[in-house]
Formats: C-alpha cells, sequence, structure tokens
C-alpha cells in the first residue's frame, strides 16, 4: 500500500457527503453570482443591516455584495465592516508569527515552493531541540502566539507535530520583569485522519488551519496532481468535519487568492464553507485567511502576473466580515504594510509580525529573504515592536491574549459569546492587561511612550462602560505592573 492509499480513508470522506458529492457546487455558486448582479442600493443596504446585526449571510446576500461597484455603497459596506469588527472584537489586533518548521513536502502543488518538484528549494526538518530554539527566539521578543506550520510528509505525520507543539510550549525566557513563554500555538498542518486528529488535539492545539487552496474543483485539479494527497478534493474539503469530529471545535479556513482568475467566487465557496460547517455542527470557522499567491522558488505559476489587484483584495476581505460577521479575519506579512493598513479599516482582527518563513529563521537572526529557502516571499518586514507601534499611533490597541482558550471559551461557546458581542467585553479588558504585561516586558522607552496614550484611552473606556466591574480590572491591572504574569478574564 503507498502513502497516499495509506494516509486516506474513504469512509472518512464519504460519510459527509450527501447524495454522493461534497458541499460545494461550482455551477450553483456560479449561477448565484450571475443572478445577483447590478443590486438594487436599497437591498444592499437592508443586507449591511442583517450584518451589522451579527447574522451569517446567505449565498445570495453575498453575491450581491459582490456585485457592488458603487462608490457610495462601496463605502458604506466598509464603514459597516469596521462597525462589525469593533462590535464583535473591539479595538484591537491579535498579534501572532508563523514557525516554519519543515520545507519537506509529497505533493507537487504548481505554485508551492515546497513541492516535491522542485529541487531548488533547500529542505530542512528542524529537530526537537531546535525548535525548542526557535520558540525562546520567537518568545525574546514578546510572541504569546505561534503559527506552526509543516509541508505534507511522513516525517511530520500527527505524532511529531504532537511532540513539536510540547516543545514549543515549554519554551521559557526570563524578560525584564517576568519569566515569558508562548501561551497557544495554532497549527497549520495538511488534512488528516480523526484518529490523527485526536492526537493533535490533546497535545494542546488552538486553531486548526487548512486552507482549501482553490474551491474550484477545476482549477484544483489543474493545480495538483491527481497522484499526490493534495489532489484529492474530498479528502481536503471534508477535513473540517474530521477536525469536529476529532474534538477540535476551533478552525480557520482559507484560500489562495490568485489561483482562480473570478476571486468572487473563491470569497463566496469559502463562505459556503462556513455555512456548511454551521449546519454541521452549529459552529462556523473561527478565522478566515485571505493568503495572495506571491512568488516562490521553482513555479512558473506563482511567479506569473496574476490579475488579484489590491483593490481586489481589499474587496475580499470587507464581503467576508459582512458574510460572516462573527469570523475572526487575518491578514499576513506577504501583503505589504500599506496594504495591511487598509485592510485595518476594513475589519481584520489578527496580523503576523517579525515574520520569518525560513526554516530556523528566528534564532538563526536571518534578515534577508532568500527564495529558495522559504515558500514564498514576505511583503511586510516590520518586527513585532514596529507594528505595534504603528498601530497605536493609529489608536489600536495590540493583544497577546490567549484567554478564551485557557477559559473554555472555544466552540459553540465562543460563537454564542461573538455574536452576541460578548466576547468584546473580554477581549478589550485582557488586551489592555497582556498590552500593558508586553510593554514592561519588551518594548523600548520610545515605544512605550509612544503606546501609553492608547491603553489610557482603554482604561478609560472600560471603566466608563463597565464602573462596578472596574475595580476588579484594576486590579489586576496593578499585579501586572508589579511584576505578576498571565492574568486574565
Amino acid at each position: 500500500m503507498n502513502y497516499l492509499d495509506k494516509l486516506i480513508k474513504r469512509d472518512e470522506i464519504d460519510r459527509y457527503y450527501r447524495d454522493g458529492r461534497d458541499f460545494i457546487d461550482d455551477e450553483a455558486i456560479c449561477a448565484e453570482l450571475e443572478a445577483n448582479k447590478n443590486p438594487d442600493p436599497q437591498r444592499i443596504r437592508d443586507i449591511l443591516q442583517k450584518s451589522l446585526a451579527i447574522q451569517t449571510l446567505s449565498g445570495a446576500e453575498t453575491a450581491a455584495l459582490l456585485a457592488v461597484e458603487d462608490p457610495e455603497l462601496l463605502a458604506e459596506m466598509a464603514d459597516t465592516a469596521l462597525k462589525i469588527k469593533h462590535k464583535v472584537y473591539d479595538n484591537r489586533i491579535v498579534t501572532f508569527a508563523p514557525m516554519y518548521i519543515s520545507s519537506y513536502c509529497i505533493n507537487r502543488c504548481r505554485y508551492c515552493g515546497f513541492s516535491a518538484d522542485n529541487h531548488r528549494e533547500k529542505r530542512q526538518c528542524l529537530t526537537m531541540e531546535e525548535i525548542t530554539r526557535e520558540a525562546e527566539a520567537m518568545i525574546r521578543v514578546g510572541h504569546k502566539r505561534v503559527m506552526a506550520v509543516y509541508g505534507e510528509h511522513p516525517m511530520t505525520g500527527a505524532r511529531f507535530i504532537a511532540d513539536s507543539l510540547a516543545r514549543i510550549y515549554e519554551g521559557r525566557v526570563q524578560a525584564r520583569r517576568g519569566v515569558c513563554n508562548v501561551r497557544r500555538v495554532n497549527v497549520n498542518a495538511a488534512p488528516m485522519s480523526i484518529d490523527d486528529l485526536k492526537i493533535v488535539h490533546e497535545a494542546g492545539i488552538g486553531t486548526f488551519q487548512v486552507f482549501q487552496e482553490t474551491y474550484s474543483h477545476k482549477i484544483y485539479r489543474e493545480m495538483h496532481p491527481q497522484d499526490t494527497v493534495k489532489g484529492d478534493y474530498g479528502w481536503r474539503v471534508t477535513c473540517m468535519h474530521r477536525a469536529f469530529d476529532a474534538g477540535i471545535d476551533d478552525v480557520g479556513l482559507g484560500v489562495l487568492f490568485g489561483l482562480n482568475p473570478n476571486w468572487k467566487y473563491e470569497v463566496a465557496a469559502m463562505c459556503t464553507h462556513a455555512r456548511e460547517l454551521e449546519r454541521f455542527v452549529g459552529i462556523g470557522p473561527h478565522t478566515f485567511s485571505v493568503p495572495r499567491m506571491h512568488s516562490a522558488s521553482g513555479s512558473d505559476v506563482a511567479n506569473a502576473k496574476n490579475s488579484f489587484t489590491d483593490d481586489d483584495f481589499a474587496k475580499a476581505v470587507c464581503v467576508l466580515r459582512l458574510s460572516v460577521p462573527y469570523t475572526g479575519l487575518i491578514v499576513t506579512a506577504r501583503e505589504t504594510k500599506e496594504l495591511r493598513d487598509r485592510c485595518l479599516k476594513l475589519g481584520i482582527t489578527q496580523m503576523d509580525a517579525g515574520t520569518r518563513i525560513d526554516i530556523g529563521g528566528y534564532s538563526a537572526g536571518n534578515k534577508e529573504q532568500k527564495i529558495d529557502e522559504q515558500q514564498f516571499l514576505l511583503g511586510d518586514s516590520r518586527s513585532l515592536e514596529q507594528m505595534i507601534v504603528d498601530l497605536a499611533k493609529g489608536g489600536t490597541i495590540t493583544s497577546f491574549c490567549t484567554a478564551g482558550y485557557r477559559c473554555g471559551r472555544t466552540g459553540g461557546c465562543i460563537m454564542d459569546a461573538l455574536k452576541t458581542g460578548r466576547e468584546g467585553t473580554f477581549c478589550k479588558i485582557n488586551a489592555v492587561l497582556t498590552f500593558r504585561e508586553w510593554l514592561d516586558d519588551f518594548a523600548s522607552p520610545e515605544s512605550i511612550a509612544a503606546c501609553t496614550p492608547v491603553i489610557e484611552k482603554e482604561l478609560a473606556e472600560i471603566k466608563e462602560m463597565y464602573p462596578k466591574f472596574f475595580p476588579q480590572v484594576q486590579k489586576r491591572y496593578e499585579q501586572i505592573c508589579s511584576g505578576e504574569r498571565d492574568l486574565f478574564f
């Protein structure tokens, strides 16, 4: 039995099909996009009110938003998207950093530098000791959340992932005021069986990310050779169903924008996936990611100019925020600072900073990007401290909070809290506590001065909004200032 046949369990695909097929109907999605062209302005405004009530939009409603071209309506959509973000997540950006652990992969995706066909790529897989060093290098600048990233290969299966998570969690670094560590590790990896997903779940995973890359069955076949594991569309598109059945209730979806010239189809299909998960378990995705194809080693597809523009990117972000309003939105350092700043006004909730995507890049102190040593090239090279200061100068607080995972606010609990706005209360308070901790442990005097106004503003708002509860917040804030660590509500 070859690796492909051993890995893919056909019964763990078929059980999630309806009438013998998966839940992505290409023709129906395209027909819906066509049928909702030239929407009436009043209909758009009615849809925006539904979004503002934190209700998931239908496919037809998402298609109508995607069809809007009128500048006035687009401005109203952007304004509503930001209002939704503040209503659900308050005025903060969660930060994280990816840790690329292995560049070995058995797949031959035509757009990826890690493709097994790319003989220019310099392959590496971190040992457990190297993973610890990499984690400690990330902790030294203040990272609390890590996204562990793995290629698909026998050497980086479920047991390896579980062991590597343990090593990341074990890392400890003495900062100015306290001992610091990574508090939550999310995972971006290949689809797995239910048994393997249980192994990863028991290791203490945060969010589990698997990106479909493209939901178009035709383009998926063109980009992923059929004799590879990733060539099986059904195995990939049903992965999150298996994750929920394995006990993982916090998942993230994404597509690689630029693969499909019809980017509106991809937005509509990803929202279809979210609605399918709501149907399946009553819990939608915790996050949407919007990675865009960038230059990659050995790939004629990735290095060719594609038609997905910055304006398209911004509109995709806006429509995703409106269509599934409770979901977090991640725009990574693949994109430029300028585009990420633009997306801040459209309701994104998470950004990475100080990012290295070469294997072992944090502990090696690498500065220069080398295309043959990483999956793709980055657009935003700011350090964590630089991004935090930039956000603060714009009035946004950076949050290092991981309380929801450790308080059990995941799955159905987090969905209910997000939809009702209750989670925003915890987000606001815990953002202040974790930001104070980071400032005291890692920030320069100049950065502290630049960030103090935003933390004072947030404290004043908490006092005004929750006057009876504020003394408890003030007590924990003072405990943080005196050197205690990892306090949260």
